[in-house]
């Protein structure tokens, strides 16, 4: 008779393909950032030599010139204050009609609901003439105000989809307590709601704040001064109609991954908090 493995070993095989195919998945999705990161530290022309090895000496020349450079620093804050300010509104705005609409138990909220939601499907840009009209008859061109409407308005419906479902999920004796004890709705909201919605809210902060920092289509469209141009537009001045300096151009791309890779470490409990709970509801 042959003798049969331990259950804990036959376990662990049965794993090993799942973690081989991570282990691929990993390798493409750091193989570009290994790039750009490696090559922000060569020169000009050493770049072309061997794009995709490490750099034989690493020079910080790149860093320190832009660093350096006002407008580049002045395009990071522009990015910062657009970002914060939109997601801050993201969430505010998400937050309490995902509250009003989880409560409120009607044929209209329904329609209200798929209404919004409706938005993650149907995508903003091909409005953009629309916009653009609308930008410049409230007198916001060529300034980061400008940016600040569009953002939250992307950022809604994904924010309402997730946030609804976990004010659902918020046993109705909580807030039952609270009007008995005299409390009003914004208050039960502010007390009761909003802390139990971090894992969700951390979950849409990071879900909004890619597209968010990475988007160039509406700071080309609605800002051509340099003082309101944001990080990605500001960085299209490296691009040369004959040549391009690729190395400072990957330096501030790698700059502006910084913040959005501290925001996931900072809130990565709270986000996989938010996916894991979002997975089994229903």
């Amino acid at each position: 008779m042959t003798q049969r493995k331990p259950r804990s070993l036959r376990v662990q095989n049965m794993h090993i393909p799942a973690y081989l195919v991570l282990v691929v998945w990993s390798v493409i999705a750091l193989f570009p950032i290994w790039v750009m990161v490696a090559n922000s530290f060569k020169t000009r022309f050493t770049i072309y030599e061997n794009p995709f090895g490490p750099p034989e000496k690493f020079n910080i020349k790149n860093y320190t010139d832009v660093l350096a450079s006002g407008d580049f620093m002045n395009y990071f804050k522009n990015s910062i204050f657009v970002v914060v300010l939109s997601i801050a509104l993201v969430l505010l705005l998400g937050s309490l009609a995902a509250y009003a609409l989880a409560r409120w138990r009607s044929r209209l909220s329904g329609g209200l609901y798929l209404f919004l939601i409706a938005g993650m499907m149907l995508p903003i840009k091909i409005a953009s003439i629309r916009l653009l009209e609308l930008v410049k008859a409230l007198g916001l061109l060529n300034t980061l105000w400008s940016l600040i409407p569009v953002y939250t308005a992307m950022g809604i419906p994904i924010a309402v989809f997730v946030l609804t479902e976990f004010v659902r999920q918020i046993p109705a004796e909580l807030t039952e307590a609270g009007f008995m004890d005299g409390a009003g709705r914004f208050h039960i909201f502010l007390r009761i709601v909003l802390p139990l919605l971090r894992p969700a809210l951390a979950t849409v902060a990071i879900y909004n704040l890619v597209p968010f920092w990475n988007d160039l289509w509406f700071p080309l469209i609605f800002i051509s001064d340099e003082r309101s141009k944001t990080l990605l537009l500001g960085v299209t001045r490296l691009f040369g109609q004959y040549q391009t300096d690729w190395s400072k151009v990957l330096a501030v791309l790698t700059l502006s991954a910084i913040p959005v890779i501290a925001l996931y470490l900072l809130m990565s409990k709270q986000f996989i908090k938010g996916l894991t709970a979002g997975a089994v509801k229903g």
